[in-house]
C-alpha cells in the first residue's frame, strides 16, 4: 500500500517563527524583571513585535484559534486528514490539488492518503493509525460507509471533527457533509444525456463504480427514477454492474454488456473510470454510431473518445475547487464557527448551500466534444 502525505514547507516555516517569537518573549521577560516594567522595556517590546514578519502574527493568531480538539500536535498546528476512497486515478488526483490548495490558502496542515484500491478494510486502517498519530479533523470518503462507523464514532469520542465528502458516512455520524452537487439534479442531468443519445428510448445498461458506494447509488437512484417518468421507453436490462473502480473492469463489463444485450443502445458510467471501460469497448467495435455512452469522467479523460463519438456526453464538477472547499469548511466547523447558507469559499469565489449538515457546493458541469477542451482535470 503506497501513501501520499503533504505535509509543505510553509508548515515548516511556521514552527520555526513561532519558535523564534518565543525565544524573543522569553527576552522580554528578563528584561522587564530588571527595569521594572518601564516605558524603555515597553517601547522594546513593540520593537520586537513590529520587526516580525505580520505573516507570523497571522499565522500565530490562526495557530492559538485553532487549538486542537483531538489528540494533535502539541505546537498547537491545525492537521486535517483528507482521507479519499482511494489515491492514483485522475478523479482523486484533481481531489489531491485541492487539498494542496486549501493547505497553501489556508495555512493549516493537510495529510491527503489513502489505499491504492477501493478497499474499505483499508481505509478503516489509515484511519486508525492517524487516530493514534494524533489529527484534530478528518474528511473521508467511505468507500463502505457501515464499515467505517465504529472508528468514526471512535474518533468523535477523542474529541475529532467529522467530515464526510463523495460518499457518505451512515446517517448521524458526519459533524458535516459535503456535497459536490445535489445528487438529484446530477442524476436527472446524467439520464437528460442519456436520453438525448439513445433518442429517448431502447435498451440500456449501468457500470457502477462500486455497489456499496452511497453517493454512486444516489445519483443511480435519483435517475432510474426520473427516467422512468419522464423517458418511460428507456428500458434497463440489468441490475448496475461493478466495475470495482477500475477503467479495466469496465472496458470488459462492457464488453460483456454487449454480447448478452444485442439490442443494447446505451450505457451509463457512474464513477469516472466506468464510462472511459465502456467508451473503449464501443470504440474498438465501431459500435458508435448503435451505443451511447454517458456518465461521470474527468474532461481529460473524456477527449479522444468524444472527439470520435465514442463516449456523447460526461458530467463532473470542478474537483479541485470541490476538495479546496471540503478542507475549508472542515476547518471552520472544527473551531467551533457557523457554516451557514450562501458562505463564501475563499479563493474559489463559490457560495455553498446548507441544509442542515449538509452542504452542496456547485451545479453540475457537462462535458460534450464542443466545450471538453474548454477544461483541464
Amino acid at each position: 500500500m503506497v501513501f501520499t502525505i503533504i505535509k509543505g514547507q510553509r508548515n515548516k516555516e511556521v514552527k520555526m517563527k513561532k519558535r523564534l517569537l518565543v525565544v524573543m518573549m522569553v527576552v522580554l521577560a528578563v528584561a522587564l524583571v530588571f527595569t521594572g516594567c518601564g516605558t524603555p522595556a515597553a517601547d522594546s517590546s513593540g520593537g520586537a513585535e513590529a520587526s516580525a514578519p505580520a505573516e507570523t502574527s497571522a499565522e500565530a493568531s490562526t495557530a492559538a484559534s485553532a487549538e486542537p480538539a483531538g489528540g494533535a500536535a502539541d505546537d498547537g498546528e491545525f492537521t486535517v486528514l483528507v482521507l479519499p476512497k482511494m489515491i492514483g486515478i485522475p478523479i482523486f488526483d484533481a481531489f489531491e490539488a485541492g487539498a494542496v490548495q486549501a493547505m497553501e490558502d489556508f495555512g493549516i496542515n493537510v495529510i491527503y492518503t489513502g489505499p491504492t484500491t477501493a478497499d474499505a478494510v483499508e481505509q478503516v486502517k489509515i484511519l486508525e493509525d492517524y487516530l493514534n498519530k494524533g489529527i484534530d479533523c478528518v474528511a473521508v470518503a467511505p468507500n463502505d460507509p457501515a464499515a467505517f462507523t465504529p472508528v468514526l464514532k471512535k474518533a468523535k469520542e477523542q474529541g475529532v471533527t467529522v467530515v464526510d465528502w463523495d460518499s457518505y458516512a451512515e446517517e448521524g455520524i458526519a459533524d458535516l457533509s459535503c456535497r459536490q452537487m445535489n445528487d438529484e439534479d446530477f442524476g436527472k442531468a446524467i439520464w437528460d444525456g442519456l436520453a438525448e443519445a439513445m433518442g429517448e428510448e431502447g435498451e440500456y445498461a449501468i457500470i457502477t463504480g462500486g455497489l456499496s458506494a452511497e453517493n454512486l447509488n444516489a445519483w443511480i437512484k435519483a435517475g432510474t427514477a426520473y427516467a422512468e417518468e419522464k423517458y418511460p421507453n428507456l428500458k434497463l436490462v440489468t441490475d448496475p454492474v461493478p466495475c470495482d473502480e477500475k477503467q479495466q473492469q469496465a472496458y470488459t463489463k462492457a464488453q460483456e454488456l454487449i454480447q448478452a444485450y444485442p439490442d443494447l443502445k446505451g450505457i451509463v458510467g457512474i464513477s469516472t473510470p466506468a464510462p472511459i471501460g465502456a467508451a473503449q469497448a464501443v470504440q474498438e467495435k465501431g459500435l458508435q454510431d448503435k451505443i451511447a455512452v454517458v456518465g461521470t469522467v474527468c474532461p481529460n479523460d473524456a477527449k479522444p473518445f468524444m472527439e470520435d463519438g465514442s463516449l456523447d456526453s460526461g458530467y463532473l464538477y470542478d474537483p479541485t475547487g470541490f476538495m479546496n472547499a471540503t478542507v475549508y469548511l472542515a476547518w471552520q466547523k472544527a473551531l467551533g464557527n457557523e457554516v451557514t447558507d450562501q458562505m463564501e469559499i475563499p479563493n474559489t469565489g463559490e457560495k455553498v448551500t446548507v441544509n442542515g449538515s449538509d452542504v452542496t457546493y456547485a451545479p453540475p458541469l457537462k462535458f460534450t466534444k464542443d466545450n471538453v477542451n474548454d477544461y483541464n482535470f
